[in-house]
């Protein structure tokens, strides 16, 4: 399945990547071009997130009321997401969606020659046997990126090859090696510039999150005071329920980082302009959406 959807985004990327001539900008407009077809799900998600806001204050008093009879407190659950026409797992669609692009990008990046210039693998493995009898370096993660590096060492091997003859990838960008990854080049100070700017993206991202999460005014919550007969029992609840969310909230926005530099650090940079440029494209999605949909 990732291969099928690698295959689709690097015939797009390729066209874009003859058009403009550069690898990096190819990259840029392909990422804008993905985010403008996934806008009908990003508005989706954007009001999911807003109205699953709400349901989790109404789940919190529901919690409360029926928090000695489960099966009391299940049935009602079920029909307040029917009643507000939801589902639990209406975020579900929206992750799986996401978790398949990120996939499939990952595969494209890694194989540019298979899934943007279609090159047969009997001649890309041709290539990097070449390459390892001239007793060359050859990532086994990253062959092809290793092969587009030494595209001019391989046309003198190879004169009368027509496939590396249209293989025109200029990973090149703003001064930066797009086909550099950080882990084998850590003496070199610029493969860490993309990777840092993602970090950094990531975090406002998830800034911007957490501030649409707002949690509803102190009069939307006196449901909770008039079901209680024990504002004392009742505010221990409550400082639970938020002391647990909070250290949620917080394990999360430390866990989502971590995670990117370990994935920027050992990916080619070029995979990591496109989280770049998609974080970027998100923050600002999500502001003009935010705006917009009140409800």
């Amino acid at each position: 399945m990732f291969q099928f959807f690698a295959n689709i985004f690097g015939f797009l990327l390729n066209i874009i990547n003859n058009f403009v001539g550069n690898y990096g900008l190819a990259i840029i407009l392909f990422t804008v071009l993905i985010k403008l077809i996934m806008i009908p799900l990003s508005i989706k998600q954007q009001r999911t997130m807003k109205k699953n806001t709400v349901m989790q204050e109404k789940i919190k008093i529901l919690k409360f009321k029926y928090k000695n009879d489960q099966e009391k407190l299940n049935k009602e659950m079920m029909n307040l997401y029917k009643q507000e026409n939801m589902s639990p797992f209406s975020g579900c669609l929206s992750a799986i969606i996401q978790f398949i692009l990120l996939i499939s990008i990952f595969y494209m990046v890694r194989f540019p020659l298979t899934y943007m210039e279609k090159i047969d693998k009997t001649n890309i493995d041709n290539y990097i046997q070449q390459m390892k009898d001239d007793g060359k370096e050859v990532s086994q993660a990253y062959s092809e990126i290793d092969i587009i590096r030494e595209i001019e060492y391989l046309k003198a091997k190879f004169p009368e090859d027509e496939n590396l003859d249209k293989i025109n990838i200029n990973m090149n960008f703003c001064g930066l090696d797009l086909s550099k990854i950080p882990q084998q080049n850590l003496s070199d100070w610029t493969v860490y510039i993309i990777p840092i700017l993602y970090i950094i993206s990531t975090f406002i991202s998830m800034k911007i999150t957490t501030s649409m999460q707002k949690k509803p005014k102190k009069e939307d919550n006196k449901e909770i005071i008039d079901i209680t007969e024990n504002k004392e029992k009742e505010e221990d609840t409550k400082n639970e329920m938020e002391d647990a969310m909070a250290q949620s909230s917080k394990m999360m926005s430390w866990m989502m980082p971590i995670m990117s530099v370990s994935i920027s650090l050992v990916a080619p940079l070029g995979l990591a302009l496109y989280w770049l440029v998609n974080n970027v494209l998100m923050i600002g999605e999500r502001l003009v959406l935010d705006k917009i949909i009140k409800d």
